[in-house]
């Protein structure tokens, strides 16, 4: 998979994804100040959400439509709190500009086809289907026949939801697909992430797959590099300072700095399959274990456990030798301290 100038392979660097979501504070300079500080950050990219109130749901002040989940947003009523968190439309052309000004990859989440349509003319590299929208299927067509990448994130799904949703992407001769595991608690308890499963979907589903991340800190995404995420998404706000609805569960500038260090530390500490020595450690073994004479003997004296024994370092011949050369004798006068060598058996 291919986003923008960014490839996604597995053995390659993770595509962190800084989240912007309704954490500009209804500011369009708090917004691009945000692109700015996730560059300097180390994200790979940012990412937008693309609705409105009305495309969500509607303005119904009636129980159905008020959070009561446990989330950071209970007590809102729906329309309410998109009305607070969205994005307004008008800033995206403004903000997509920006990101190409900092060279950063700059996507979004449609929720209706006029967001798609709006993106197409932004022409975004790439589309995020939310975790509650994956069950709509005439969305997931929609995106997925733009023929760019779609990464789907997995909170809400079911086998049947995920396998679905896969099935309508290459209906539309859409192959690219990553699945992120996800858990749709905001925030979300660290007990609750799972992500054994981020190994299972590529495997079950023969995709990239990564975490959308909504716990507390670098834990998830860490555990997650070294599961084979390719793609770790984080929420991301300029400071706690700018508030709102998702400032609770988000990164700001110093913390997700830190997440990317630690990330591309597991990158390195996961490395590769490899049985060949590096040169690193074919210093370090040098301090191996070897043959090594630890008393005087004398040329026609037989080795011995006494006289011979395997200890560091390792110029020595190889301990497998050793009772092999129990009972020969010594070729010549060897000294204590000296590593045993084919030319001291007679």
């Amino acid at each position: 998979m291919e986003i923008a100038n960014f490839r996604i392979k597995k053995g390659g660097p993770v595509f962190i994804v800084a989240e912007l979501s309704a954490n500009h504070g209804g500011d369009i300079e708090i917004a691009k100040e945000s692109i700015r500080a996730a560059k300097r950050a180390g994200a790979n990219a940012v990412k937008l959400q693309t609705y409105t109130a009305d495309s969500m749901t509607i303005n119904v002040k009636r129980d159905d439509f008020k959070l009561k989940q446990g989330t950071a947003w209970d007590g809102y009523y729906l329309y309410d709190l998109y009305k607070l968190a969205y994005t307004p439309w008008e800033w995206h052309q403004e903000l997509f500009r920006t990101a190409k000004q900092e060279n950063i990859i700059c996507f979004s989440s449609p929720f209706d086809f006029k967001a798609i349509e709006l993106l197409e003319e932004l022409n975004t590299p790439a589309y995020k289907i939310a975790s509650f929208e994956i069950t709509d299927i005439p969305l997931i067509e929609e995106v997925a026949s733009k023929k760019k990448p779609v990464i789907i994130s997995t909170g809400i799904a079911g086998e049947d939801d995920i396998a679905l949703a896969i099935e309508t992407c290459k209906k539309m001769r859409n192959n690219n697909i990553a699945l992120l595991k996800c858990t749709s608690q905001y925030p979300a308890p660290i007990d609750d992430a799972n992500l054994s499963m981020i190994r299972d979907l590529a495997r079950k589903y023969n995709v990239i797959s990564g975490l959308s991340d909504h716990t507390i800190g670098n834990t998830a995404p860490i555990a997650a590099t070294c599961l084979g995420a390719q793609i770790i998404e984080k929420h991301f706000i300029l400071n706690k300072e700018v508030g709102g609805p998702d400032s609770s569960f988000s990164m700001d500038e110093i913390e997700f700095t830190s997440m990317v260090k630690a990330v591309r530390e597991a990158e390195k500490v996961v490395g590769n399959i490899d049985y060949k020595l590096s040169e690193n450690q074919k210093i370090a073994r040098e301090f191996s274990r070897s043959l090594y004479v630890v008393e005087d003997i004398k040329a026609g004296e037989d080795f011995t456990t006494k006289n011979v024994r395997s200890i560091r370092p390792g110029y020595g011949l190889h301990p497998r030798y050793f009772n092999e050369i129990l009972g020969k004798t010594s070729s010549k006068n060897i000294e204590r301290g000296t590593a045993l060598t084919e030319e001291h058996l007679d």
